[in-house]
């Protein structure tokens, strides 16, 4: 029993999202699952990696950490990975200016009242059992900063850290993973983070 027990990486537990919702935190859930959950009961008509639910004021998020040239097209490929445990960086649509009804909403959505919802994949396919992947529940995440317009890159907090295995899967930050800062560096993002807990 002791050894089960020190093989948990996590134990899921519910996230506040204003509703009743079935959806665990760190748990592994399909598309049409998870938006079925949030009482979006037309999932298939959900092509993008976002979605407004402006019912229940969540703004929900669907990430492919690796993407495939084959899968994706230069527009899509969006720079989205953990920077580290805590932050994550996020590519809104190409199309999203940050001075549009929507980017303003991702910048001031706690002042707004609506929530941001964060799912991630390692890849877009089921490599063991073939169709498309599934997504990990990383619950809800809060507004740091951005830069660009269009589109916008912008930092989140997470309310809950990322589980060590999952951060591993993550390719695109390089040495960033660890939550490691920049000695000197007056704009990197793990900087810029301790900045914002101050001021807030």
């Amino acid at each position: 029993m002791q050894y089960q027990y020190d093989r948990i990486d996590f134990i899921d537990e519910p996230v506040d999202v204003g509703f009743d919702c079935p959806l665990d935190l760190h748990c592994t859930y399909t598309r049409d699952q998870l938006l079925v959950a949030l009482d979006f009961l037309k999932p298939a008509t959900v092509r993008e990696g976002v979605k407004w639910l402006p019912e229940k004021q969540l703004d929900v998020f669907f990430v492919t950490l690796n993407k495939a040239d084959k899968d994706y097209s230069p527009s899509t490929m969006y720079k989205d990975y953990s920077i580290n445990e805590s932050l994550f960086h996020w590519q809104s649509q190409s199309t999203t200016a940050e001075n549009s009804a929507t980017g303003q909403r991702y910048i001031h959505h706690r002042e707004k009242g609506s929530r941001v919802l964060l799912f991630v994949r390692e890849f877009k396919a089921d490599a063991r059992f073939g169709g498309a992947g599934a997504y990990t529940y990383l619950g809800t995440v809060n507004y740091v900063k951005h830069e660009g317009s269009r589109p916008m890159n912008i930092t989140w907090k997470l309310d809950r850290p990322i589980p060590a295995k999952f951060l591993k899967k993550d390719q695109q930050a390089g040495g960033r993973l660890k939550g490691e800062y920049h000695e000197g560096c007056s704009r990197c993002c793990s900087c810029d983070l301790r900045r914002y807990s101050d001021e807030t």
